[in-house]
């Protein structure tokens, strides 16, 4: 078939061939008019990145120039399947000469997919030369049906099974991560490969750490991070703080809340421009959740949570006036849900070796046992209390997790559990894996995660984090011959800390 971000296409007027959109039906009435926006805007833009979510959740994107964009606004843009079958260290883990095993035939060869640009999610970056916008698509195959291996479908699934229940998910956004100082050094080139990370970018410390909250160590980062700040709200994110945190460079940001889809766009776009902001000043952000760094201390993604009635719009987790450490009957069974699933969808929060590192006795305020409780950080789910603010801290994830996916598999379990209507009795739950091939395992087992994803997903999935997991056994089998050390290793420092 001829690429359709090459050939030419007539309008909906019946001049031509239909676009894409109009010939499926892809948009809703608010795209619809967000795209007419969009056009006008396109007079002070040179160029665009069109960009998605890959399931590791980095942004993949291409860049063109704003004439060609208005084509590809409804036409969408052809993209390679390679960020499918690629493992964190650029591994194939998804044969694409014969048949990948994954129930989507599309893959054979590698061929292409379309990505179609939401209008809703355009922003022009705040830069001066070139001026620059960003938009994120869907991903579809060629007949118009969304791709089974699209992240960001997912979520929209997630959202549509809350909205025929006449609810509607609330999330807010609390992500730490590190930033630290370029001092040099290779691009990272040398022994790089299919499967082979060359060394990871060179750095150092920005600041001692470990005075928490300390005004004079966020004073000591501010001439990068209030620009930082200032380039979030210009992008319309929500900011609702910026802070220093316990290591060395460690800073938190945090968001008000937002609906999911928005919320998990805002996470993306916030990493993305966060790394290649701090780049452009020379230094480097990392979301890795624990650095192989002198005095590191591990960073968490903390998922702030609530559902409303889309009849009433109220706060189904409210109970009372104002009571303090009170939650609903049907928060009680929305954290069932979450605590009942909590170690088969744990690979979609922490989906890389480094991130169990958190997840261990030695860092008291990281979960390590699968249980709530009102205002202790100690606990998988904080519960804040407060009327109709009262809503519940999902603390398991790490900051790098594929935002779509993470936050769908909360929303979900959290739906199984309040449509179950059985509150929690605080009842033992699996434990947390320690490791990622002990999540995997469970993630194999689970039918809640392929009820959620999808079987051709779910499969793509475990053969990419199969592929990570014994990339890494058998270098700790080579590098270590007397089995894994407690310590972050440097195969982890070189995968992870320069991607993410």
């Amino acid at each position: 078939m001829v690429s359709r971000s090459w050939s030419l296409h007539g309008d909906e007027s019946g001049v031509g061939r239909p676009s894409f959109v109009a010939e499926f039906g892809l948009w809703d009435d608010r795209q619809a008019a967000a795209a007419e926006q969009v056009e006008l805007q396109l007079q002070e833009v040179d160029l665009v990145r069109v960009v998605f979510c890959d399931p590791h959740g980095l942004a993949r994107s291409k860049t063109v120039p704003a004439n060609v964009f208005r084509s590809v606004l409804r036409n969408g843009m052809d993209f390679s399947a390679g960020p499918f079958l690629f493992d964190t260290g650029h591994a194939v883990a998804v044969d694409f000469l014969a048949d990948a095993g994954v129930g989507v035939g599309e893959l054979l060869g590698a061929g292409d997919f379309v990505l179609v640009p939401d209008p809703r999610t355009f922003q022009v970056l705040p830069r001066t030369e070139p001026r620059t916008a960003w938009v994120l698509g869907n991903e579809y195959l060629r007949d118009g049906t969304p791709h089974p291996l699209s992240a960001r479908d997912v979520l929209r699934r997630v959202c549509a099974e809350y909205a025929r229940h006449d609810l509607s998910p609330v999330i807010g956004l609390e992500v730490e991560w590190y930033l630290t100082r370029l001092t040099g050094g290779p691009v990272g080139n040398a022994g790089n490969g299919f499967g082979l990370q060359g060394p990871a970018p060179e750095v150092e410390a920005v600041n001692p750490g470990y005075q928490f909250n300390l005004d004079s160590y966020y004073d000591s980062v501010a001439d990068v991070a209030d620009p930082l700040a200032a380039m979030l709200m210009k992008l319309g994110l929500p900011l609702r703080s910026f802070e220093h945190e316990s290591g060395p460079g460690q800073l938190e940001t945090t968001f008000n809340p937002m609906l999911a889809l928005d919320a998990a766009d805002a996470m993306l776009l916030l990493r993305t421009q966060l790394k290649q902001e701090c780049r452009r000043r020379g230094y480097h952000a990392s979301f890795m959740t624990l650095p192989r760094l002198a005095s590191f201390d591990p960073s968490g993604w903390h998922l702030h949570q609530s559902v409303t009635s889309t009849k009433t719009d109220l706060n189904l987790f409210a109970e009372g006036d104002g009571l303090q450490d009170a939650i609903s009957a049907e928060g009680e069974a929305y954290i069932e849900g979450l605590l009942s699933r909590a170690r088969e969808l744990c690979l979609l929060s922490v989906p890389t070796v480094n991130g169990y590192r958190r997840l261990a006795p030695e860092f008291t305020l990281a979960p390590t046992s699968v249980d709530w409780r009102f205002e202790d950080r100690s606990a998988l789910v904080r519960v804040l209390s407060g009327g109709s603010s009262t809503h519940v801290e999902n603390r398991i994830g790490e900051p790098c997790a594929n935002p779509y996916l993470a936050i769908a598999s909360q929303l979900h379990a959290g739906l199984e559990g309040l449509l179950s209507g059985v509150p929690s009795g605080r009842s033992p739950h699996p434990p947390l894996p320690r490791t990622l091939r002990e999540a995997l395992d469970a993630f194999r087992a689970s039918d809640s995660a392929e009820r959620l994803l999808g079987a051709p997903l779910h499969s793509c999935l475990a053969k990419l984090k199969e592929s990570e997991a014994a990339r890494f056994d058998a270098w700790c089998a080579a590098e270590l011959p007397e089995g894994a050390s407690g310590d972050v290793t440097a195969w982890e420092h070189r995968e992870y800390f320069g991607a993410f």
